[in-house]
């Protein structure tokens, strides 16, 4: 029997290549420049004001009512029976809500530079389902100068009619658009993590001259009694004796990290300027009031929202309606739901535009969720504080 030499099989190794990459494959494959603070998205979203930012954006929008709108002779009413309609309002498929499917489309456009996709299910000709697949079960890539779409599952090409697509301006989404702010961040809250982990900091050093002769045993001695003198709030203001030259240095927080707290509430409104949401919608309430935090929530909704609700509305459009059917067919997301700041001032509003023949009664109790009146009489435009209503008629026969 032979024992020797063993026959072994050639051991895998790795890539040396691979497990060091150079610079330029650190890039290649992350897409982060190497001695960047960049971070991915996963980590990003650990970061409490980059989430805050994407649950503000994408939650206000997926709370709206959604309106498949139907024109007939001018004006626009519900089309509930759409099958748009149909979807959104109740479940896009067995496992998804409308809510939550605006809210995940949303935030995947806010978190992902391919933006947020979508396949659309049919079956004769009409939409049934919408299916929100996992990140990078669909890709999207764009071949041509004409900026149009190509989309593929599984290495088969979809069609574009059939993807509902939002993208963020630019082609990239605000994440990714302010990557650096957001590493440093969180460069700054694991910096505080190890401040208080592993960098516990004295409140004083008790020096002796370098001649002085103490030993180790002399030390622990000192150190010792120094605790049991002067540590607790119970030795609070006693006095210090020390000897053989000893001296105190009390220990002082130096200038930048007095400013560190300063440093993590700018990058904080750093992080609010590229998703552009008011700070104090983070909860960071430094600069706001009663007053200008209103000013701030309206140009939430004008500057921040609305484009997102714009972009919305064409996506699903694109893929929901017929392109036959676009021009009397429509999807609106209802903004009134953002105005509700309290019933005194819709009262005060609804009350106004009925004055001014601009509303009708029913049209205002629709404001606030209440049915048409029971007479059938809250169809017309008219003053309600001028009209004047004709006596009854018993009280003209008595006349």
């Amino acid at each position: 029997m032979r024992l020797w030499p063993f026959r072994t099989s050639a051991i895998e190794t790795k890539s040396a290549t691979l497990a060091e990459p150079d610079a330029e494959l650190f890039e290649l494959f992350t897409g982060i420049p190497p001695g960047s603070l960049a971070v991915s998205a996963a980590t990003a979203l650990t970061v409490p004001a980059v989430s805050a930012a994407v649950r503000t954006i994408s939650e206000a929008a997926a709370t709206l009512d959604i309106c498949v709108e139907r024109k007939t002779d001018g004006k626009w009413a519900a089309d509930d029976e759409h099958p748009a309609a149909m979807l959104l309002h109740g479940q896009v498929n067995d496992w998804t809500s409308g809510f939550e499917f605006i809210r995940d489309l949303t935030a995947q456009a806010l978190t992902s530079d391919y933006g947020g996709l979508a396949w659309v299910g049919r079956a004769g000709g009409k939409s049934v389902e919408i299916i929100h697949y996992r990140p990078g079960t669909i890709s999207v890539e764009y071949p041509d100068d004409t900026g149009e779409p190509k989309f593929r599952r599984g290495g088969t090409e979809i069609q574009s009619a059939d993807i509902i697509h939002l993208r963020s301006p630019f082609s990239r989404c605000p994440l990714s658009l302010a990557r650096e702010a957001i590493g440093a961040a969180k460069e700054m809250e694991r910096h505080a993590g190890n401040l208080f982990k592993k960098g516990a900091r004295p409140g004083g050093v008790i020096e002796f001259p370098v001649d002085a002769k103490i030993g180790s045993g002399a030390i622990a001695r000192i150190k010792a009694a120094w605790t049991q003198a002067h540590e607790g709030s119970d030795n609070a203001g006693k006095t210090a004796v020390l000897f053989n030259g000893g001296k105190f240095n009390a220990l002082t927080m130096l200038s930048t990290d007095a400013q560190f707290l300063e440093l993590r509430k700018f990058q904080v409104l750093e992080i609010a300027r590229a998703f552009r949401t008011p700070p104090h919608m983070l909860y960071e309430l430094d600069r706001a009031t009663w007053s200008n935090s209103e000013q701030m929530g309206r140009e939430f909704l004008v500057y921040c929202l609305e484009p997102w609700l714009r972009a919305l509305e064409g996506c699903l459009t694109r893929a929901l309606i017929a392109p036959d059917d676009r021009a009397t067919t429509r999807i609106r997301f209802d903004r009134d739901d953002l105005t509700r700041a309290s019933l005194t001032e819709r009262a005060t509003a609804i009350n106004s535009l009925r004055a001014s023949e601009v509303l009708s009664a029913d049209e205002g109790r629709s404001w606030i969720d209440l049915p048409p009146r029971a007479d059938g009489k809250g169809g017309t435009y008219e003053n309600p504080n001028i009209t004047i209503k004709p006596a009854a008629p018993e009280k003209l026969a008595a006349a």
